[in-house]
C-alpha cells in the first residue's frame, strides 16, 4: 500500500532522479571503500605521495585525493632466471640457467626501493651466478650444485635486503658445457667406463684364484683330518683287538693254570716236559756228527715207564 501511496506522490521522472541520485551516492560511497583480498598489500597515494598502505580486508580512501598506486603480491614467486653464458676458473664455456625463490616482505621498500624488483633481483642472480661458477672447475660446477645455489641465495639476499624482497632458495636447472667440451666429457666417460671394466675382470680373476686356492687348501685339511681320523680308528682297533687277545690269553693261562693244580695235570705236565726233552734229543741225535747218550742209559726205560704211566692216567 505504501509503494501505491509513494507512487501516487512521484511522478516517473522524479522516480527516475531518485534513482539516478542513489546510484550515484552508491558510486561515491564504493570510492570510500577499498577491498583487498588475501595475500595481497595496495599502495595508497595522496596527491602522488606515499600515503598509506592497505593490508587484506576492508579499507577507505578519500575519492579524488587517493588513488591505489601499486597493488603487489605477497605470495612465494618464482622468477625465471634467463641462460647465460659463464666461464669457470678452468677457462671453460657453460651455459647456465635456473629459477629464483622470493617474496615481498615490505611492500614499500619493494615499491619505492627500486624500480621493477623483478628484473633487478633477475640481473643480480645472474652476475651472482657468473661470479660463483668462475670460482670453480668444471668438474666441481655439476658435483657443487647445492654449495652453488647457497652461495647465490646468499649474496643475493644480503643485496636484495634494502628492496624489500627476501630471497628464499636459488636452483640451477641446467648446466650445459660447449659441444666440443661435451665430446671430450664423453671421450672421457667412455674411458674411464672401460677402465672400470677392465678393473672389475681382474678383481674377477683375482677373486676366482683366491677362491681356487682357498679350496684346495680346505681339500687337503679335510684330507688330513680324515687320514688323521683314520689312523686313529685303526689304533683304536689295534689296542682293542691287543686287549682282547690278552685278556684270551689270560683267561687261557689262568684255565691251564687251574688244571695243572690236580694230579692229572701235575702227570700232564710231566708227560709234556717228557715228550719235549725227548723230541729235543731226537733232534740232537739227527743233526749232530757226534752221538750222545743220557749218562744213564737205563734211565731211559723209566722214560719209557712214565710216559706209558701218564698215558694210562690221561
Amino acid at each position: 500500500m505504501w509503494m501505491d501511496f509513494l507512487f501516487k506522490g512521484f511522478s516517473i521522472p522524479n522516480v527516475l532522479a531518485l534513482y539516478g541520485v542513489l546510484f550515484v551516492l552508491f558510486g561515491l560511497l564504493f570510492q570510500f571503500i577499498v577491498i583487498v583480498p588475501e595475500k595481497k598489500v595496495y599502495i595508497i597515494e595522496r596527491l602522488g605521495k606515499y600515503k598509506k598502505k592497505c593490508e587484506a580486508g576492508l579499507n577507505f580512501k578519500l575519492p579524488i585525493l587517493d588513488r591505489v598506486a601499486y597493488r603487489l603480491s605477497l605470495k612465494e614467486e618464482a622468477v625465471d632466471v634467463q641462460p647465460q653464458v659463464c666461464i669457470t676458473s678452468d677457462n671453460v664455456q657453460v651455459r647456465v640457467d635456473g629459477v629464483l625463490y622470493m617474496k615481498v616482505f615490505d611492500s614499500v621498500k619493494a615499491v619505492y626501493g627500486i624500480d621493477d624488483y623483478h628484473f633487478a633481483v633477475s640481473q643480480l642472480a645472474q652476475t651472482t651466478m657468473r661470479s660463483e661458477i668462475g670460482k670453480l672447475e668444471l668438474d666441481k660446477t655439476f658435483s657443487g650444485r647445492e654449495a652453488l645455489n647457497t652461495n647465490i641465495v646468499s649474496a643475493l639476499d644480503v643485496a636484495s635486503a634494502g628492496w624489500g624482497i627476501k630471497v628464499n632458495r636459488y636452483e640451477i636447472r641446467d648446466i650445459t658445457p660447449g659441444e666440443t667440451i661435451l665430446t671430450a666429457m664423453e671421450s672421457q666417460m667412455r674411458a674411464e667406463r672401460e677402465k672400470r671394466a677392465e678393473v672389475l675382470l681382474s678383481e674377477g680373476k683375482k677373486q676366482s684364484r683366491i677362491n681356487l686356492s682357498i679350496g684346495e687348501r680346505e681339500k687337503a685339511i679335510n684330507e688330513a683330518k680324515g687320514e688323521k681320523e683314520r689312523k686313529i680308528m685303526i689304533a683304536d682297533g689295534l689296542s682293542k683287538a691287543i686287549q682282547i687277545r690278552g685278556q684270551a690269553t689270560y683267561q687261557a693261562l689262568v684255565l691251564i693254570s687251574q688244571v695243572l693244580q690236580n694230579e692229572k695235570g701235575v702227570d700232564s705236565k710231566r708227560l709234556h716236559l717228557i715228550t719235549r726233552y725227548i723230541q729235543a734229543l731226537d733232534e740232537v741225535l739227527k743233526n749232530g756228527k757226534v752221538s750222545v747218550y743220557p749218562k744213564g742209559v737205563a734211565s731211559i726205560a723209566s722214560f719209557a715207564d712214565v710216559i706209558k704211566k701218564a698215558g694210562e692216567k690221561c
